[in-house]
C-alpha cells in the first residue's frame, strides 16, 4: 500500500486546507445564529414569499428560524458546494496527474500492476473524503453545543451521511473521467460539480425539469427534504451509487489499456 500512503501524504495539505476552511465557515455561521434568531420571524416571512427562490433552496419545507432549519439551509449549501468541489478536484486529478507531472514513467516501472495503481488511488480518494467529513461533522456538532441549541441527532447524522455519499459520487464520476485525460484539469472537476449543483436548483424551480433529480446527486442531499422527513431518498441514492460503480469500472478498464505518455 505504498502508493496509497504516498497519495494520502501528497494530498494532506489540500485536505487540511479544505477541511479547515469549510469547518471554519460552518462554525462562524452557527455562532451567528443566536443573534440572527432575534430577527428571524421577519426574515423567515420574507424568504417564504420569494417564490422560485424559496423553492430552489427548500425554504418552503423547513423552519428557517430553528437551529436545524438554519443549519440545513445556510450551512447545507456550504457543505454541498465546498465538499462537492473538494471531492471533484481530487477525483479529476487522481489518474491524470502522473502524466501532467511527468512521473508516469517512474510510477509504472515499479512492480505494481495498473489495476493495483487504480485501486490504491481510489482508496486514497475515499479515505480523504471520509476524513474531511469526520472533521466537518465534529466541528458542526460542537457549534450546536457552544450556542446552546439542541441537536436533532437523527436528522443531523442523516444529513451528513447524504453529503458523504454525494461527495463520494462526485469523486467517483471525476475519477472515471480522469482516466481519459492526460492533463489533470481543475476546471473540469469544478465544472462538473457546479453543473450538477445548478441542475438541482433548476429542478427545484421548474416542474418540467424534475427529471434532473435522477442525474444530480445534490437532490438526495437536500437539507430541507432530509430534515423535514428525517429520512433519505434511498431510490436516488441507489441510482447515484450505480453511477459511481460504473464510473469506477470505466476507470479500471480505461487505465489498464491506456497508452500513458511519459
Amino acid at each position: 500500500m505504498t502508493l496509497y500512503l504516498h497519495e494520502l501524504k501528497h494530498g494532506r495539505k489540500a485536505l487540511i486546507i479544505w477541511g479547515a476552511v469549510i469547518a471554519f465557515m460552518l462554525f462562524i455561521c452557527m455562532i451567528m445564529f443566536p443573534e440572527m434568531k432575534k430577527q428571524m420571524d421577519s426574515v423567515s416571512e420574507m424568504f417564504a414569499n420569494m417564490g422560485g427562490f424559496t423553492a430552489a433552496f427548500g425554504m418552503d419545507k423547513i423552519d428557517f428560524g430553528t437551529a436545524m432549519g438554519f443549519y440545513g439551509i445556510e450551512c447545507g449549501n456550504i457543505l454541498s458546494i465546498g465538499g462537492g468541489f473538494f471531492a471533484a478536484l481530487i477525483g479529476i486529478s487522481a489518474l491524470s496527474k502522473e502524466e501532467k507531472n511527468k512521473t508516469a514513467e517512474f510510477l509504472l516501472t515499479h512492480p505494481v500492476s495498473r489495476i493495483n495503481i487504480v485501486f490504491q488511488k481510489l482508496l486514497s480518494i475515499i479515505t480523504q473524503v471520509i476524513l474531511l467529513n469526520i472533521c466537518i461533522t465534529a466541528i458542526s456538532a460542537l457549534s450546536f453545543a457552544l450556542i446552546g441549541e439542541n441537536l436533532a441527532v437523527r436528522e443531523f447524522m442523516l444529513l451528513h451521511l447524504a453529503y458523504l455519499i454525494l461527495q463520494l459520487e462526485l469523486a467517483c464520476i471525476c475519477f472515471g473521467i480522469s482516466a481519459f485525460i492526460s492533463r489533470g484539469s481543475i476546471g473540469i472537476g469544478i465544472g462538473i460539480a457546479a453543473l450538477l449543483y445548478f441542475l438541482n436548483i433548476i429542478g427545484n424551480i421548474s416542474d418540467k425539469a424534475e427529471f434532473v433529480k435522477y442525474i444530480t446527486p445534490f437532490k438526495y442531499a437536500e437539507a430541507a427534504d432530509i430534515i423535514s422527513t428525517a429520512k433519505l431518498d434511498t431510490t436516488l441514492i441507489l441510482i447515484g451509487t450505480t453511477y459511481s460503480i460504473v464510473a469506477v469500472a470505466v476507470a479500471f478498464m480505461k487505465y489498464t489499456k491506456k497508452d500513458i505518455a511519459n
